[in-house]
């Protein structure tokens, strides 16, 4: 009925404000590891040592978010969509089975936040070329079409998090923009990557902030 305590987590991480979810400890197995081919005085660092996963090994190439018919899989999303017609709609709604994967891979800062005890699900026709997703400035009053600033608010959502994109063949993409704690699809535990988009069909869910869920369908 009521949003957790605003005066609960006190981790605003970002400079626009967005509050960030701490990460789980590194796992034991990959510190444990043992080390690749043996380094001598004199050489450099051994290949693939001190890079992190998913870091540093790509650019974010691609800002042009409206209808990229060459980003990756969208051939895949086209074969899915072709021979359907209707309308798309965005279902969003807190996700218990999501909050507790959150919360599992979340640090104890995170035992801070609360499921909202009851929370209407929301209906949006998807329409336009791009929806965005994210929480209302309240300083400047700038809102995104769906707006995770509404009671329940979910602290955990960017201002700016994600885009769904419109594609050429009337489906639809989501784009997460380098938001503070990520975007995942479909119960995945490693977020997409910033700024390129990943297509979605009809029963997709895309998991935002600590506890929200955007399900696509197509009607």
């Amino acid at each position: 009925m009521a949003p957790p305590a605003p005066g609960g987590p006190q981790q605003p991480s970002s400079p626009s404000g967005d509050w960030s979810i701490p990460p789980p400890a590194p796992p034991q197995q990959e510190q444990s590891q043992p080390p690749g081919p043996p380094s001598f005085p004199g050489q450099g660092q051994a290949p693939g040592q001190g890079q992190a996963p998913g870091q540093g090994q790509q650019p974010q190439p691609q800002h042009q978010y409206p209808q990229q018919p060459g980003t990756g899989g969208h051939e895949q999303g086209q074969m899915q969509s072709s021979g359907l017609s209707g309308s798309w709609v965005a279902v969003i709604a807190p996700d218990r089975q999501y909050f507790a994967a959150m919360m599992d891979r979340s640090g104890p800062e995170a035992s801070n936040l609360n499921l909202p005890a009851y929370s209407p699900e929301q209906q949006l026709p998807l329409t336009g070329n791009q929806i965005t997703i994210g929480r209302r400035r309240h300083s400047t009053g700038e809102a995104p079409d769906i707006d995770l600033a509404r009671t329940p608010e979910d602290p955990g959502v960017s201002h700016q998090h994600a885009v769904l994109v419109q594609q050429p063949d009337g489906s639809w993409s989501v784009v997460d923009q380098d938001s503070t704690n990520g975007t995942t699809i479909n119960g995945a535990e490693d977020p997409i990557q910033p700024f390129v988009p990943v297509p979605l069909k009809s029963g997709d869910r895309v998991h935002v902030g600590a506890w929200t869920t955007i399900t696509l369908h197509l009607t």
